[in-house]
C-alpha cells in the first residue's frame, strides 16, 4: 500500500477543510448582511485612496469654508493652521503607509523559520507562503486599513476645524470685551462728572456727603467693570497669539457669516460612518478565522532541498464558537443604529444652536427698540434734572441703568457670531477640505 499512503496526505487536508467548513454551514453560507456591504469601505463609494476612492475623504475634500476670502477671521484661520502642531496629519500619514502595507496583503510572504528536531539538531528553512482559502480574511484586513484612513482623515479635518474655532472664538471674546470696555469707560467718564458736580455741591453746602458717597460707589462700580473688561480682552488676545504664535493686536471687527445651509453633514456623523465601517472589517476578521482556512508553503532548507506542503489552520471549535458567530452576525446592526444616533445627536445640535442664534437676533431687535427708548428717557430726565425736577442721585441711577444695558446690548452682537462659528465648526466649514 506505499502508493496509498503517498496519497493520503493530499486527500485527507482538503477532506478535512471541507468537513469542518461544514461545521459551520449556516455562518459560512449566509447572505452578506446589507448593512454590511453599505457600509464596507471595500465598496467603490467607500474605497482608500489606494484603491481608487473614498466616499468619506471625498466629503471631506468637497467642504468649502464659510470664512470670507481675505477677512479677518481667514486671517486668524490661516495663522492658526500655520502654527498647528501636526500631530493630526502625522497620525493620517501613518493610516495611509499602514493601508498602503495591507493592499499588498494577497501576495505570497517570505521569511524564515527555524526548528528544533527530535535529535537535537537545528533545522533552518526559508518559506515561501501563500494563502488558497483564508475566507476573506485579507480582503477585511484591507478593508480595516482603508477605515483607519477614513477615521484618521475625519479626525484631521475635525482637529483643524477645531483649532481654527477656538482661535477665531478667542478673538470674538476679546472684540466683545473690548466693546464692552469702551461702553464702560464713556460710562465712567460721564460719572466722574457727575461725582465733581456733587463734589462742588457739597462744598457749596447745597448737598450733603451721602449723595457724594453713592455717586463715588457708582462711579467706582463702573471703573471695575472696564477694568474687568480690559482684562478679559487682554487674556483672549493672549490666547489666540498662543493659537497663533504670533501678535495678532492690529486685528478689528467680525465677519459675517452666511446662515446655516443645511448641508454639508455634520463631521461626527462622517466619523460614526468610518467607525462603523471599521468595526465591520474587524467582524469580518473574526468571522475569517471561525472559519477553517488553508495555504500552501514551499521550504528550501540548508541543504538546497525543496519542501512544499500545505498548512490547514483556523476553525478552532469550542462551546462558545456558536455564540461568537451570533455576536459578529450583529455587528451590522449595531453599525447602523450608531450611525442614526450619531446622525440624530448631530441634528439635534443643530437645531439647539440654530434656535439658539434665531433667539439671539430676535433679542438684539428687541433689545435695540429698548435701549433707544431707555437713552430717550435719559434725554428726558437730564432736561428735568436742569429745569430742577429731578434730583442728581435720580439722573445718576438712570444713567447707570443705561450704560449697562447698551453694554448688555453690545455683547449680543458677540454672542451671535460665536453661535454662528459653533454651527461652521459643527459642519466642517472652518477649513477648506482641499487643505487635506
Amino acid at each position: 500500500m506505499p502508493g496509498f499512503r503517498s496519497l493520503r496526505p493530499a486527500v485527507l487536508v482538503p477532506l478535512a477543510v471541507l468537513v469542518l467548513a461544514g461545521c459551520l454551514p449556516s455562518f459560512q453560507r449566509q447572505a452578506e448582511p446589507a448593512t454590511m456591504r453599505s457600509f464596507s469601505p471595500a465598496d467603490p463609494a467607500l474605497a482608500t485612496p489606494a484603491q481608487g476612492g473614498s466616499a468619506v475623504i471625498d466629503a471631506l475634500r468637497a467642504r468649502q469654508t464659510v470664512l470670507p476670502p481675505g477677512g479677518t477671521y481667514a486671517r486668524i484661520a490661516e495663522s492658526v493652521l500655520q502654527a498647528s502642531s501636526g500631530a493630526a496629519e502625522a497620525e493620517l500619514r501613518m493610516a495611509r503607509l499602514k493601508a498602503e502595507a495591507r493592499s499588498k496583503n494577497w501576495l505570497p510572504t517570505l521569511g524564515p523559520t527555524v526548528s528544533l528536531t527530535s535529535l537535537g539538531s537545528v533545522v533552518a528553512q526559508l518559506v515561501l507562503e501563500q494563502a488558497i482559502l483564508d475566507n476573506g480574511r485579507r480582503k477585511a484586513e484591507r478593508d480595516h486599513a482603508a477605515a483607519d484612513v477614513e477615521v484618521s482623515a475625519v479626525m484631521l479635518v475635525q482637529d483643524l476645524n477645531g483649532r481654527v474655532h477656538d482661535g477665531l472664538a478667542a478673538y470674538v471674546n476679546a472684540q466683545r470685551a473690548q466693546a464692552q470696555a469702551g461702553v464702560a469707560e464713556r460710562a465712567t467718564l460721564r460719572l466722574m462728572g457727575f461725582e465733581d458736580i456733587v463734589n462742588l455741591r457739597v462744598q457749596g453746602g447745597l448737598s450733603d456727603r451721602s449723595e457724594q458717597q453713592v455717586i463715588a460707589q457708582k462711579r467706582a462700580e463702573m471703573y471695575a467693570t472696564m477694568a474687568a473688561d480690559r482684562q478679559s480682552a487682554q487674556q483672549y488676545m493672549q490666547e489666540l497669539a498662543t493659537l497663533t504664535r504670533q501678535p495678532m493686536e492690529a486685528l478689528a471687527g467680525l465677519d459675517a457669516l452666511p446662515a446655516d445651509p443645511g448641508a454639508p453633514e455634520a463631521l461626527s456623523v462622517l466619523k460614526a460612518r468610518a467607525d462603523g465601517a471599521r468595526t465591520l472589517a474587524e467582524a469580518k476578521m473574526a468571522r475569517a478565522g471561525l472559519l477553517p482556512g488553508l495555504s500552501a508553503a514551499v521550504g528550501l532548507d540548508q541543504s538546497g532541498e525543496v519542501t512544499p506542503g500545505l498548512t490547514f489552520g483556523g476553525a478552532k471549535l469550542g462551546m462558545g464558537t456558536a455564540a461568537q458567530a451570533r455576536a459578529l452576525e450583529a455587528a451590522p446592526d449595531l453599525v447602523e443604529r450608531q450611525t442614526i444616533q450619531a446622525e440624530e445627536d448631530a441634528n439635534r445640535r443643530l437645531t439647539g444652536l440654530n434656535s439658539d442664534l434665531a433667539a439671539l437676533q430676535l433679542r438684539q431687535t428687541q433689545g435695540e427698540a429698548v435701549l433707544r427708548q431707555t437713552l430717550g428717557n435719559l434725554d428726558l430726565f437730564t432736561e428735568q434734572y436742569k429745569l430742577g425736577r429731578r434730583s442728581l442721585l435720580e439722573l445718576v441711577g438712570q444713567y447707570d441703568s443705561a450704560a449697562r444695558l447698551e453694554r448688555d446690548q453690545v455683547s449680543l452682537t458677540y454672542d451671535i457670531a460665536l453661535v454662528q462659528l459653533q454651527i461652521a465648526e459643527t459642519r466642517g466649514l472652518l477649513v477648506d477640505g482641499a487643505r487635506m
